[in-house]
C-alpha cells in the first residue's frame, strides 16, 4: 500500500509539471486558427468580381469614370483580402484545379453583351425620340429664344456624320441643326395651348422640333420622313459593324496571347504522347499474353483429345470373355 501512494503521487507530480510546461509555453498556430472564423469558399469573392465587371463593362458608356473606380478599389481590396485570410479566417484546404471553372464562362458572356449593350447605349436613344419630342418655338421668320428639352440618352454620332456625308452642300456641319428640327403648325394645336404672339415680335406660325418629320404641307404631313429612316439604318449598320468588330479583335487578341504559354503547351503535347505511348505498349503486351494463354489452350486440348483417342483405340484391342453364358458358368464348374 505505501508503494501504491508513492506512485500515485509520483504521477500527480509529473501531470502537474506538465500543466505548467503547457501553460509556459506559446500556443501553436493551429490552436491560433481554431478561434477564428471558418472559411467558406471563394464563391462570395467570385461573384464580387463578377457584379463588379459586369457594371464596369455593361455601362462604361453611360459612365466612363467607372473603370477608374474599380481600379482604386481593386487596389485597396486586393491588401485588405490578404490581411482577412491571414489574420481572421482559418487556413483553407488547398485543391488544385484546371482553372476557374463556369466563371470563365460567364466573364465571357459578360464580355459579349457589353459590345452589344454599349453600341446601343452609344446609338441608338429611347422610344420616345419619335414618340413626343420638345418644342422649339421659333418665328417663321427672324431669330428666336432656343430652350430645349433633353428627351432620349444618345449620341449625335451618326446623325452628324449622315448629314456632313450625303446632305451637307459644302461637307461641313454648318446647318446641321436645322437639318435635325421638323415643323409643326401653331393652328393645329389645341386651343390655349398655342404659343403668344405677345412674346414674340412677330406672328408665330410654325413651331420647330427636333425629329425627323414630313413638314405641315407634305401630303404624309408628320410622318417619319426619309431622313429618319437612313439614320436609323446606318445606326443598325454601325452596331452591326461595332459589334462584328469587337468580336474578331477579342478573338485575334485571344489567339495572339494565349492562356497557356507555348513552351507549357508543348510540354503538355509531348506528356500527352508518352502517355499514350505508355498506353498503346501495355495494350500491346496484354495482347499478346491473351493470345499466348489462348495458343497454350489449344493446345491442352489438343493434347487431351488425341489421349483419348489412344485410350479408346487400346481397350478397343483387349479380347472381352461372354459375360452371363451358360457354358462358361458349366466349364468353370466342372474344372473346379
Amino acid at each position: 500500500k505505501l508503494k501504491k501512494l508513492l506512485r500515485k503521487l509520483k504521477d500527480e507530480r509529473t501531470v502537474l509539471k506538465e500543466m505548467d510546461t503547457n501553460q509556459s509555453k506559446d500556443p501553436q498556430q493551429w490552436d491560433l486558427d481554431y478561434i477564428l472564423e471558418p472559411f467558406t469558399g471563394l464563391t462570395p469573392e467570385y461573384m464580387e468580381m463578377i457584379i463588379q465587371f459586369g457594371f464596369v463593362t455593361l455601362f462604361v458608356a453611360s459612365f466612363p469614370l467607372a473603370p477608374v473606380f474599380a481600379l482604386l478599389n481593386n487596389v485597396i481590396e486586393v491588401r485588405l483580402d490578404a490581411k482577412k485570410f491571414v489574420t481572421e479566417l482559418r487556413r483553407p484546404d488547398t485543391v488544385r484545379e484546371k482553372d476557374i471553372g463556369i466563371w470563365y464562362n460567364i466573364l465571357s458572356a459578360i464580355g459579349k453583351l457589353s459590345v452589344i449593350i454599349n453600341a446601343e447605349q452609344s446609338q441608338f436613344s429611347l422610344s420616345l425620340e419619335h414618340r413626343g419630342s420638345s418644342l422649339i418655338f421659333m418665328a417663321s421668320s427672324g431669330p428666336a429664344p432656343t430652350g430645349a428639352f433633353v428627351i432620349a440618352v444618345t449620341s449625335d454620332f451618326i446623325p452628324r456624320l449622315m448629314y456632313q456625308y450625303a446632305y451637307s452642300q459644302n461637307g461641313t456641319m454648318h446647318g446641321f441643326i436645322n437639318h435635325t428640327l421638323s415643323y409643326f403648325n401653331v393652328s393645329q394645336l389645341k386651343a390655349g395651348t398655342q404659343p403668344e404672339n405677345s412674346l414674340f415680335a412677330q406672328e408665330v406660325s410654325f413651331c420647330r422640333f427636333k425629329d425627323y418629320r414630313e413638314p405641315p404641307w407634305s401630303p404624309h404631313q408628320y410622318e417619319l420622313s426619309k431622313q429618319y429612316w437612313a439614320v436609323l439604318s446606318a445606326r443598325l449598320a454601325f452596331v452591326i459593324l461595332f459589334q462584328n468588330l469587337v468580336m474578331f479583335l477579342s478573338v485575334l487578341v485571344d489567339w495572339m496571347i494565349p492562356d497557356i504559354p507555348k513552351d507549357i503547351s508543348e510540354q503538355i503535347k509531348k506528356e500527352k504522347r508518352v502517355l499514350v505511348d505508355f498506353f498503346l505498349k501495355e495494350e500491346h503486351e496484354k495482347l499478346k499474353l491473351i493470345e499466348s494463354f489462348i495458343s497454350r489452350d489449344k493446345r491442352k486440348r489438343k493434347s487431351g483429345t488425341k489421349s483419348k483417342r489412344t485410350r479408346a483405340a487400346s481397350f478397343s484391342q483387349c479380347p472381352r470373355s461372354p459375360k452371363g453364358s451358360f457354358t462358361s458358368f458349366s466349364s468353370q464348374h466342372t474344372v473346379v
